[in-house]
């Protein structure tokens, strides 16, 4: 996929549903991160309420986070002590998260390899600590609000792509929950979905 056709930047009205319609209407966006950006081919959707896995489950800070911001906020955490991971608040009818996991490169592709210290365009997004080492996003992101500046938002798709839904990976608790969702047959994904 070259460079996509994208629509008009997704405004925080998006971000005012449930977790998993955004999780999944998410995939085939386009996020655009200062020079660099790419299609999103994988998310995974976490609640606030009843989800093991989510932060709020056990961390009072994230449920504070939830308070006090907007629907469209970037909610940067570090995963293990490693990598840094990008997700979105959703704040409407169930709040909760986005984590993107997952981009086909669109922009900024030299850049990104040289951060990444790799050559091949499908190793470089196909992960979440992947993706925010490619695009530089680190601690000093959290709360920026993603709805605002063209520079670092989210594009709608020009056409519709069809998405699978499967377990989400890498969690311990809840795992059952088919909440991961993926751009069917992408190459650029992290693991490709048990069909």
């Amino acid at each position: 996929m070259q460079q996509a056709l994208m629509g008009e930047m997704i405004g925080s009205d998006f971000f005012r549903g449930d977790p998993l319609h955004c999780a999944r209407e998410l995939v085939g966006c386009e996020l655009i991160w200062g020079r660099c950006g790419g299609v999103v081919v994988e998310t995974e959707a976490y609640n606030a309420i009843g989800d093991e896995a989510c932060h709020c489950f056990v961390r009072p800070s994230t449920r504070a986070f939830v308070e006090r911001n907007q629907a469209g906020a970037a909610y940067i955490y570090l995963n293990y002590g490693v990598h840094w991971m990008l997700n979105v608040l959703v704040k409407g009818k169930e709040n909760g998260f986005v984590l993107i996991r997952a981009l086909e490169p669109t922009r900024g592709i030299a850049l990104m390899k040289k951060r990444r210290g790799i050559d091949d365009e499908r190793q470089l997004c196909s992960g979440p600590g992947k993706l925010t080492q490619a695009l530089d996003i680190t601690m000093r992101h959290h709360e920026m609000n993603l709805c605002a500046n063209e520079r670092f938002c989210f594009r709608k798709p020009a056409e519709s792509v069809e998405v699978v839904a499967d377990r989400r990976i890498g969690i311990r608790v809840s795992a059952y929950l088919p909440w991961r969702f993926t751009f069917r047959n992408n190459q650029h994904v992290s693991v490709r979905p048990k069909l």
